[in-house]
């Protein structure tokens, strides 16, 4: 099987290799075929010139077809291997062939059995579109975010025939309004020791992590966060409280995702995602970017071309929420910064630290008058660094990460120390919350991003990189290209970003910013309102139902889900989930 280039990366040095439980190639599904002599009844396995597989038994002259596994998106282990990394993998019911299929089998809008077609795009989509435009041509000015939402959604809605086109920044916003609500009450119920959520806060939005820990190391799922991200945020939008304005059930609407890693389409295929009511799935199709690149290559769409809609205002396109919201802090989400924001003031001084790379930094709030340490964070991004993280995050907590007996000696005697210590066992130097991606460099580095243009790596001319073979072109995770995405990312915005300024309303507790263009203070109250909306169409009166003292209610069933440890079954030297 052929890996994506990203496997290939050797030198990085940051992955989890595939896993040899991952090879299924075939599957016992019939009893064996009766042998006279028994003494003669040893087998082997046949291939022919078609890759069909056959079990051929030495004493009998007839062979027998082997059916061929079938592997789910359930069935993957997180190993950045074939399933959630490579290209050459068709994921039946999560790909770009899937979507044409889909649409073009759509009936007519005035015909029964129409069903709405949706798209929502991560902004680290159109930060790589941006960036390979704006390589693409050596004199023309830089692409922004917002023209190329605008020429993205030309192209879908002209070419592919999707009636509706949204960035996912907004879901971001209720996402991060969420997180910092969840992390209120973990550090309330941590401070009266009660409760199984813990600290520290590790950050769920990356579904190669969660996927990770759900399969490896069960022991961390009490301290992930039980927010939904972005991605699953907008399934709730666009199903629930959209498909209700339009008059338009959940199973009447097809809602399609891109986004910059292959892993949101496992995130996407989980079973707390699916209306059970309505039989349909709250993101039914997650493609990467290089998946719609591909789309538009096929229909000979060229995105330097600008289009009349993107010098129009925001407004003007019918937009139901705001666009393109900026998030000061990381282009993974400013999770971690919108907790920093949370506990600053005018009277705490923000440091950080960069512990080996820029990948893995502390951030530590301190009182200016006391010395006092207030929060303390990290960010950290690549499974290297990760399991690092796991590692320090057991020891402080006093839970057992290790495998194997030595691992279990190390497990116990971390258990005793922290017992031993009480609740300060921790020590000075243990986190509160920590923001983890699974990539290198976060998401704007996924695996589903575009590769850089051909001679990027090696600078030359774009009338000279047309002679360079794709063998020779820079490879997913080459560092500068990473930069460059980074800085189309943050286009128009300021850089570094600002830490954002906290303020507190009495409905939803949040975190308000304003970039200069869109108030966030709006999309505060859209939240508030939708919210409301959810609530009454479940016939319940949102302040007395939703808020009780307990916070569990309709806010925690729209937003937040549940993980649960995937257990293996060892049988001898093979690994089965």
């Amino acid at each position: 099987m052929a890996f994506s280039g990203a496997l290939t990366l050797t030198d990085l040095n940051d992955f989890i290799t595939p896993s040899q439980a991952c090879i299924k190639p075939v599957e016992q599904t019939n009893k064996p075929q009766e042998v006279e002599n028994r003494g003669d009844a040893s087998t082997e396995i046949r291939i022919d010139s078609a890759g069909s597989y056959y079990e051929v038994s030495s004493g009998a002259s007839s062979s027998r077809k082997l059916e061929v596994a079938q592997i789910s998106l359930n069935d993957c282990l997180a190993c950045s291997g074939c399933i959630t990394s490579a290209e050459s993998v068709l994921i039946t019911m999560q790909s770009h062939e899937e979507v044409m299929g889909v649409l073009s089998a759509n009936p007519p809008k005035e015909k029964e059995g129409h069903r709405v077609p949706v798209i929502s795009i991560s902004p680290q989509s159109l930060a790589s579109f941006a960036a390979n435009v704006s390589s693409s041509s050596a004199t023309g000015p830089s692409v922004t975010l917002r023209q190329m939402l605008s020429r993205i959604r030309a192209f879908c809605t002209e070419e592919l025939g999707f009636e509706h086109v949204y960035d996912t920044t907004f879901a971001r916003h209720i996402s991060l309004l969420e997180h910092v609500q969840e992390f209120r009450e973990r550090k309330g119920a941590s401070r009266l020791n009660e409760g199984a959520a813990r600290l520290p806060m590790l950050a769920s939005a990356c579904p190669g992590w969660v996927c990770y820990a759900e399969k490896t190391h069960a022991e961390m799922l009490p301290f992930i966060s039980r927010t939904k991200s972005p991605q699953q945020v907008m399934g709730t939008l666009v199903k629930s409280w959209l498909g209700h304005k339009w008059g338009k059930n959940p199973d009447e609407i097809y809602h399609v995702t891109v986004m910059p890693c292959y892993d949101k389409k496992l995130e996407a295929s989980r079973s707390d995602f699916y209306n059970d009511v309505y039989s349909t799935r709250d993101v039914d199709c997650v493609i990467t970017t290089s998946e719609l690149e591909l789309l538009m290559r096929e229909r000979g769409w060229d995105l330097s071309l600008p289009v009349p809609s993107e010098n129009m205002r925001p407004e003007s396109h019918s937009c139901e929420f705001p666009e393109l919201l900026g998030h000061p802090g990381s282009s993974s989400g400013s999770y971690l910064s919108s907790l920093v924001s949370e506990f600053s003031s005018s009277e705490t001084e923000l440091s950080t630290k960069t512990i080996r790379s820029s990948d893995y930094e502390e951030y530590t709030l301190t009182n200016k008058r006391t010395n006092e340490v207030v929060f303390r964070g990290a960010r950290c991004y690549g499974f290297r660094n990760l399991q690092n993280v796991v590692r320090k995050v057991g020891r402080d907590a006093g839970v057992g990460t290790s495998r194997g007996a030595a691992g279990r000696l190390a497990n116990v005697r971390a258990k005793r120390g922290a017992k031993a210590g009480g609740t300060d066992a921790v020590g000075s130097s243990s986190y509160d919350y920590v923001e983890v991606m699974a990539c290198p460099s976060g998401c704007v580095n996924g695996g589903g991003q575009l590769k850089p243009p051909l001679g990027f790596a090696s600078g030359v001319t774009s009338s000279e990189s047309s002679t360079i073979s794709d063998d020779n072109a820079a490879r997913w995770g080459n560092k500068e290209w990473t930069k460059r995405v980074e800085q189309a990312y943050w286009h128009d915005l300021p850089t570094p970003p600002p830490s954002p300024t906290p303020t507190d309303t009495d409905q939803f507790p949040t975190t308000s910013i304003s970039d200069g263009k869109t108030s966030h203070l709006l999309a505060d109250k859209l939240a508030v309102q939708i919210l409301s909306d959810l609530c009454e169409q479940q016939g319940i009166i949102y302040w007395s139902d939703t808020m009780g003292e307990n916070g569990e209610g309709l806010r925690k069933k729209f937003f937040r889900t549940e993980y649960r440890a995937v257990e293996s079954e060892v049988l001898g030297i093979q690994v089965k989930w």
